[in-house]
């Protein structure tokens, strides 16, 4: 009985691992498509999509997957349209909100969103009420080790073009302003490095303290959980 209790344990942790990465993959396809609609699909000549690119191959998803979603954005396997909508609010505490989306039906995503912010945080608000609090800015994560050390980070990517990084204990990030972006990504990916996340984020210049821990988290859980959503940001310590 204790095997079969570990294997079904184990089956069900691979399930939701199967889940979530498909869930990833649908939402990094949306961007794909919005990238080929904005700039056409070749990526040499369409730094957004190679972007893109890179930020699908740095969560693993298939290079088919990507062909197939290039594809089907240019129409080759029928056209579909995203729209993107920023919605801002506040969760408890006062935490400030950024939630993006891409989606095919405006009616739904706005409902499931401010279902969402009614339930577990303070409310949906207007347009701009938090968006003053970040910053955009290009954002590299990789893992430090023997070939990049925190010293051969550091000058990489002053060298680069970068604006600032942040060394933990076995990893860091790179930050650029969100137009130097691409060409400091491409310069780091030239020298060999392979980031686990890489893309332009909204990163808060001020933060709050959060008391209600767990209504906030799942109030995060169910926004990500949504496919139309594309990010979430806040401000939350």
């Amino acid at each position: 009985m204790a095997g079969h209790s570990k294997w079904s344990q184990i089956k069900r942790a691979k399930g939701k691992t199967d889940a979530q990465r498909a869930k990833a993959f649908t939402k990094l396809g949306r961007e794909i498509a919005v990238a080929v609609k904005l700039g056409g699909s070749d990526p040499s000549s369409n730094s957004r999509l190679r972007d893109c690119i890179a930020k699908a191959k740095s969560a693993n998803m298939p290079t088919d997957n990507i062909t197939r979603s290039i594809k089907k954005a240019s129409g080759e396997l029928g056209a579909i349209n995203y729209d993107t909508i920023i919605y801002e609010g506040y969760g408890v505490d006062g935490v400030a909100v950024i939630v993006e989306t891409l989606t095919d039906n405006k009616n739904r995503t706005a409902g499931d969103v401010r279902h969402i912010f009614d339930k577990y945080g303070a409310g949906l608000g207007v347009s701009g009420c938090v968006g003053f609090l970040f910053e955009a800015k290009g954002v590299l994560r990789g893992e430090i080790g023997s070939k990049f050390n925190e010293d051969t980070v550091i000058i990489d990517a002053i060298e680069a073009g970068a604006d600032d990084v942040a060394i933990g204990e076995d990893s860091f990030d790179i930050f650029t302003s969100s137009q130097d972006f691409s060409s400091v990504r491409e310069a780091l990916e030239n020298r060999g490095y392979q980031f686990f996340s890489s893309g332009v984020e909204r990163v808060p210049s001020t933060t709050v303290e959060v008391t209600d821990t767990d209504k906030f988290t799942k109030m995060l859980d169910f926004f990500e959980d949504n496919d139309d959503v594309q990010n979430v940001y806040h401000n939350a310590k």
